[in-house]
């Protein structure tokens, strides 16, 4: 992993973040035209590593070809985030980490065209502000199960399912705990939220029992064993400022509709959503591709929903490879 020296960073709120660092990853050779980037930005709680498994010779992310850069985003360790920076840690925005996702590109690669920008979920709500901060300099997007700005039914996961786990935790005292694992409670109930609410119905059916192919033999197993190990090692704190940029997400300007917002978007855009994905479902995204002029929409007929993006099944991976190379083409 590497690491990104922003300086004394200032973000769209008028505060500064001293010292601001982001991480990032990359995968094959700058081209000498430096027309061959593609970037892929991260979701909530995951490391950029997590995406390393989605790029390989003859896959559609091949470092062969493209130059991949797979970048942090603040409030996610290593970047900057309130357990590796002194406090008080600054609200930031996902406009301020496509802010830094530029930079990187531009002073450390001397980039200024980015080939495409993908991501899925908080991956996604970064893909459109590139798309609409940096439009002129990206030549195609593919947000995958993700949108513009949370839906109000997302807003709410954000907040219910894991603001309000953790904040409720006695043990996190308002954010003063004096180690992450006091506030293990709270966290592990943000894994019990997200096993009901991530997942579709159908994939607890005892007629199909999906996650069983995920090698747990009950649904306990599958909870303690995905989930609770999924959010136990995060900071609270951290987790708190990924999940508030995330639902205060908003890339137009005051007052502007998200039809208006979408009619902006100027790269050549392709849409990708899952059966089943509660977050960010089908219906609302494929109104997105209406608004945007020129835009493709994909739905992926996923027994995962919104686990897809975990990539759990080779049927998963093949459709979603298959939009990638499609937004490539574009």
């Amino acid at each position: 992993m590497n690491t990104f020296e922003l300086g004394d960073f200032q973000l769209t709120s008028g505060a500064t973040l001293p010292g601001a660092e982001l991480a990032y990853q990359t995968f094959g050779e700058l081209n000498a035209a430096k027309d061959n980037v593609v970037v892929f930005p991260t979701f909530l709680g995951a490391p950029a590593e997590v995406l390393n498994g989605w790029i390989g010779e003859n896959r559609a992310l091949d470092p062969r070809t493209s130059f991949i850069v797979l970048p942090g985003h603040f409030g996610l360790p290593p970047s900057s985030a309130p357990s590796n920076t002194p406090g008080p840690f600054p609200e930031v925005s996902i406009a301020d980490d496509v802010i830094a996702q530029q930079r990187l590109l531009a002073e450390e690669f001397g980039v200024s065209e980015v080939k495409l920008v993908l991501g899925w979920s908080i991956g996604a709500i970064q893909v459109y502000e590139w798309a609409l901060r940096f439009g002129d300099r990206v030549r195609a997007i593919a947000p995958i199960a993700g949108a513009p700005t949370p839906p109000a039914w997302t807003k709410l996961w954000l907040k219910t399912v894991v603001e309000e786990p953790i904040t409720s935790d006695p043990n996190y005292a308002g954010g003063a705990y004096a180690d992450a694992a006091d506030v293990s409670g709270g966290l592990a109930r943000v894994g019990h939220g997200s096993a009901l609410t991530a997942p579709p119905r159908t994939f607890y059916y005892d007629s199909a029992e999906v996650w069983r192919n995920l090698g747990f033999d009950s649904v306990d197993a599958f909870v303690a064993g995905f989930w609770e190990n999924f959010w136990l090692p995060q900071d609270p704190n951290d987790v708190l400022a990924q999940a508030r940029k995330a639902r205060a997400a908003w890339p137009g300007e005051p007052g502007e509709s998200l039809g208006d917002v979408l009619a902006r978007v100027r790269p050549a855009t392709t849409i990708a959503a899952f059966t089943g994905d509660a977050l960010f479902p089908p219906g609302e995204l494929s109104r997105y591709a209406e608004a945007i002029p020129g835009a493709t929409f994909r739905e992926i007929d996923s027994i995962f929903g919104h686990l897809a993006t975990f990539g759990l099944s080779e049927q998963d991976v093949k459709a979603i490879d298959d939009v990638i190379r499609h937004a490539l083409d574009s």
